[in-house]
């Protein structure tokens, strides 16, 4: 990779930054929750409602991202995204009542409805092709690494005075605010956005920036220009090609790029994520430095493979990982179910050796599962098969849906697991997970390699067409730096 590739890169990293908030808080909830509840006495409804609540009002983000970010550009909703985390870390560290800490939890929603959306498609729009697939997959990097640092923090912060503890974790989160508002303005506005909207001297002029040579400029600029002229300027013409007279293209673009969104979070990663200590506690974990050590760890896990996903997803391809990923999942989800209802039948105290180990390293394979596929991978690949003209919307869509899920987990799995049991919950997310295996094996053809331009051409094909032309590799994308 030349300079301006290298450039490239840089700005895709640097947009990936506003998803380390999202991930912080989502980490820091897990062990704050804990301090939160013992300092202002909350019941165990309003610390479910309180984790909860973040995706409910990450929802609301997403829909209105699409909008921001086709009118003002993807640059500056990055900014407006990190806004609501400053605000929102802000008030929840002063917070002394119920109501104050879900105001500041409902803000730092929004902020992430914002990043879950615009990361991944800034990333997908600046990107070299042959590193596309791990740029648009490392805003889910920066959100675990967000979420280690919310778990790290927990430990440390939770030696100090109880009320200046978790008032500590939850303030941190407006710490990368201020890098990410230094570092926006050394990138680039993206230049299919500036395209779509008419600026063309604009677009070619970044283009040049991102590409090594005038020639290839050129050539991204002759497979963007016809595709930028042909996209609706406004919302409303946007939401009529979805969903009132989609093609059939179109349809199977949705499907595929809303459909995997919208899956992602059926498989319970949020109950373990959001409720590890109460699940370690089921295994038979008492002690709470414990307890919040081996979350640390949890974390740790889930960064270690997330990473090793970046260095594969453009090498193996998204098929073969994401289908890899959800066999993990479903094996160790089948085994947490299975040891959490051996020790819950046991007699308190009593229950075999093996059953805590198995137990823990459960939790741990679903993670690293989950992590190397399953997470990465679906961010990257919605933004990949939906067309420019229906890519902030379609997103953004995807990603509403996906808060939804995750709501609904994150909201019912104390619930759940009350009224079906712990390890019966687990079995039930395994079956959901078998399901999204299914859907993804049949909706969604392989994109490693190939310009976004020629994506949707594919899915002008049927099923049968689309594989076949989805298991053809395309080696002079992967040497070369184009997009």
């Amino acid at each position: 990779m030349g300079k301006n590739s290298k450039y490239a890169v840089a700005c895709s990293l640097i947009g990936s930054i506003i998803s380390i908030l999202s991930g912080y808080e989502t980490g820091v909830m897990a062990g704050a929750s804990l301090f939160i509840q013992e300092d202002l006495k909350l019941t165990d409804t309003q610390v479910q409602l309180l984790i909860g609540i973040l995706n409910v009002c990450a929802f609301i983000g997403c829909l209105t991202a699409g909008h921001v970010s086709n009118y003002v550009g993807r640059r500056r909703t990055i900014t407006v995204g990190a806004c609501f985390f400053v605000a929102g870390s802000t008030v929840m560290s002063q917070a002394h009542s119920f109501g104050l800490l879900m105001a500041g939890r409902c803000a730092a929603g929004i902020g992430v409805g914002y990043a879950l959306m615009i990361a991944p498609v800034y990333a997908t729009e600046i990107a070299p092709a042959a590193t596309r697939g791990s740029l648009a997959a490392t805003p889910d990097v920066c959100i675990n690494l967000g979420a280690l640092a919310g778990y790290t923090s927990t430990y440390f912060f939770g030696k100090l005075p109880l009320a200046q503890g978790w008032r500590a974790m939850l303030g941190l989160g407006g710490l990368p605010s201020a890098v990410l508002a230094l570092g926006v303005l050394f990138m680039p506005e993206s230049p299919r956005w500036l395209a779509m909207h008419g600026r063309v001297e604009e677009s070619r002029a970044v283009l040049r920036q991102l590409s090594d040579t005038p020639e290839e400029a050129e050539l991204l600029w002759s497979k963007i220009a016809p595709v930028a002229v042909a996209s609706p300027q406004s919302s409303a013409g946007v939401w009529k090609e979805m969903f009132l007279h989609p093609t059939p293209p179109v349809r199977r673009m949705l499907v595929a790029g809303v459909g995997i969104l919208f899956m992602q979070h059926l498989s319970g990663i949020n109950g373990v994520q959001l409720y590890s200590p109460r699940v370690f506690k089921d295994a038979g974990i008492t002690s709470r430095d414990h307890i919040l050590a081996t979350t640390v760890f949890m974390g740790l896990a889930k960064t270690v493979f997330i990473l090793s996903a970046i260095l594969l997803v453009d090498r193996v391809g998204r098929r073969p990982l994401y289908l890899s990923s959800l066999a993990g999942v479903i094996v160790s989800l089948t085994c947490l179910g299975t040891t959490l209802t051996i020790i819950r039948r046991a007699e308190p105290h009593h229950a075999a050796p093996w059953t805590l180990p198995v137990a823990i390293t459960s939790v741990f394979t679903f993670v690293a599962s989950f992590s190397i596929g399953l997470g990465p991978i679906t961010g990257c690949y919605s933004s990949e098969v939906l067309p420019l003209r229906l890519r902030a919307h379609g997103v953004s869509l995807g990603v509403a849906l996906n808060r939804l899920t995750n709501a609904a987990v994150a909201l019912t799995f104390v619930s759940l697991s009350d009224a079906i049991t712990m390890g019966g919950a687990f079995f039930l997310y395994a079956g959901l997970a078998t399901c999204m295996a299914a859907f993804f094996y049949f909706n969604c053809p392989e994109t490693k390699g190939r310009p976004l331009e020629e994506i949707e051409e594919m899915f002008s094909h049927g099923w049968r067409a689309r594989h076949q032309l989805s298991s053809v590799d395309i080696p002079v994308y992967q040497n070369n730096p184009r997009r």
